[in-house]
């Protein structure tokens, strides 16, 4: 029993709730700095305030994923996830603009990014669980053609409401009329696009999917699938305490460079508290490790904390080797969306203060910017569904994170705001492959039972960069470029042109072959 090919009015269907998603996500990333700043924060703060969106992305999609591989119910596997976090999402879009102070703010940024990852990760996982190999590039980019759509809509809300006469200024400490309309549009058209999706779509059953499964096997010459053993509690104990005293010694670290009396081979680098989150991360994945140990070593392996961790630990080759595409693909993308705003406004406009009609007006151009960059990206995905006929993915990838690359380069080197249409084509290119391409590749090297948890799973991959970046941009721009955001770019720059060599090491998989 084979997994039949699906039409594209049903591809269409199954992937068009991102584009409300992809709303929800780019008014988030293209505003919030500008909410944080016109709230009060201070420029070298934002990284830190960013630091909700992934953790939120880190803690919830795994779990989301396990959950959802183990749900069958009357509504289905995965679209009941997808009809939650788009209820609370489409009200915390509703709230966001309405926030009275800084951290209200944040603590409206944390609950919408968690609802969006309770989205948005069963949504991945539902095009590998529906697709067979042969068509999954084309759901994947199918996907990323909706991302495109929904980041143009979302970018051109603002900059178009102030065309229509809406007020894009507001007294200080208060967000403008345009963001907050743009929210409450966002907010509905998130939940309705999620919606047509829930309603238009079928899943397939436990059987039908196992069914699949023994199939695929038998067709590679594979009989059933060996047992899968835990990993035993000494290993996550050596691994833990690794982890545990690293990020201990780096915190000790970190808090003496910020003494006044701290050893004179500092020099004048000046540590910030973001400096600590990183090494408490660091930390805190050895004590994942240390319990995961302990619950082994009593036998309680049956749980899903315990089960996700040994997921963690025996990733496929393919996935492991991904993962070091995604850490510079997402390190690069948020240097984008932190510093966007303040560099456009500061290198290019020479605004510095977030309440001047200057800085708005910046605000407004880089909004618009991110709508061509994500239209080029609807279009480049039209064009890897066809390009992927023709390529093999990992030249294809590693051709689109080039043209990134470029492009990052060309928004420092081009100082007139209306030429930045030309870089942000290359970073359009980019953003289709990278929310494409990989999944692709990944969905063809983990086993069906474990698509929503491998997909969850590779999450990480694309939070723990972000982690990194809210932790460690702030540091790197004070220290080397005299806090001046538009280096953030030439930071994006090299880790894409990081990403497009790796990518061209990742391992083919049997599967990747058949379908070819």
């Amino acid at each position: 029993m084979q997994k039949p090919s699906l039409s594209f009015g049903q591809i269409w269907n199954m992937c068009f709730g991102f584009l409300g998603i992809q709303i929800g996500f780019d008014l988030q990333s293209g505003n919030m700095s500008r909410i944080f700043q016109t709230l009060g924060a201070e420029m070298d703060s934002l990284a830190i305030l960013w630091i909700a969106a992934p953790l939120t992305g880190l803690l919830i999609q795994p779990i989301v994923g396990h959950l959802s591989d183990k749900t069958w119910g009357r509504f289905g596997r995965r679209r009941p996830y997808f009809m939650i976090g788009a209820i609370l999402a489409s009200l915390s879009l509703f709230v966001m603009p309405n926030s009275p102070n800084l951290w209200i703010a944040a603590g409206v940024l944390w609950i919408l990014d968690a609802s969006l990852n309770i989205t948005m990760e069963p949504t991945r996982a539902f095009v590998g669980d529906m697709l067979p190999s042969r068509q999954r590039t084309m759901g994947y980019a199918m996907q990323s053609f909706f991302i495109g759509i929904g980041a143009v809509l979302a970018g051109a809300l603002p900059w178009l409401l102030t065309q229509w006469g809406v007020e894009n200024t507001a007294p200080e400490g208060q967000i403008p009329l345009t963001v907050h309309i743009a929210f409450y549009v966002g907010g509905a058209a998130l939940f309705l696009a999620v919606l047509v999706t829930v309603l238009t779509t079928k899943e397939y059953s436990p059987e039908e999917m196992e069914a699949f499964e023994k199939a695929k096997r038998s067709e590679e010459g594979g009989g059933e699938p060996e047992p899968v053993e835990n990993k035993q509690a000494q290993y996550f104990y050596k691994g833990g305490l690794i982890w545990l005293v690293l990020g201990s010694l780096l915190g000790v670290f970190f808090f003496t460079g910020r003494q006044e009396a701290r050893p004179e081979w500092f020099g004048n680098v000046e540590f910030g508290k973001d400096l600590y989150v990183l090494a408490g991360m660091i930390a805190v994945f050895g004590i994942i490790q240390l319990v995961a140990g302990a619950m082994t070593a009593q036998r309680k392996v049956h749980n899903g904390y315990v089960e996700v961790v040994n997921d963690l630990f025996r990733m496929p080759l393919a996935m492991r080797q991904l993962a070091v595409v995604q850490f510079f693909s997402w390190f690069g993308l948020f240097a984008m969306w932190i510093y966007g705003t303040p560099a456009i406004a500061d290198f290019h406009y020479g605004a510095t203060n977030a309440q001047s009609a200057l800085y708005q007006e910046a605000g407004n151009w880089w909004a618009l910017l991110g709508a061509v960059r994500n239209g080029v990206a609807a279009a480049g995905a039209l064009g890897i569904i066809w390009l992927a006929t023709k390529m093999d993915n990992r030249k294809l990838h590693a051709v689109c994170m080039a043209c990134g690359a470029l492009g990052f380069a060309g928004l420092i080197l081009f100082k007139a705001p209306a030429m930045l249409v030309v870089p942000m084509i290359g970073i359009g290119i980019a953003w289709a492959a990278i929310v494409s391409v990989p999944y692709a590749i990944l969905a063809s090297s983990v086993p069906s039972n474990k698509m929503g948890i491998y997909m969850g799973v590779f999450n990480i991959f694309i939070v723990v960069p972000q982690l990194v970046a809210a932790t460690l941009l702030g540091f790197l721009i004070r220290t080397f470029f005299s806090n001046e955001p538009i280096w953030a770019f030439a930071i994006a720059a090299t880790s894409f042109a990081c990403a497009a060599i790796a990518v061209m090491f990742v391992t083919k998989t049997s599967q990747e072959e058949v379908a070819s």
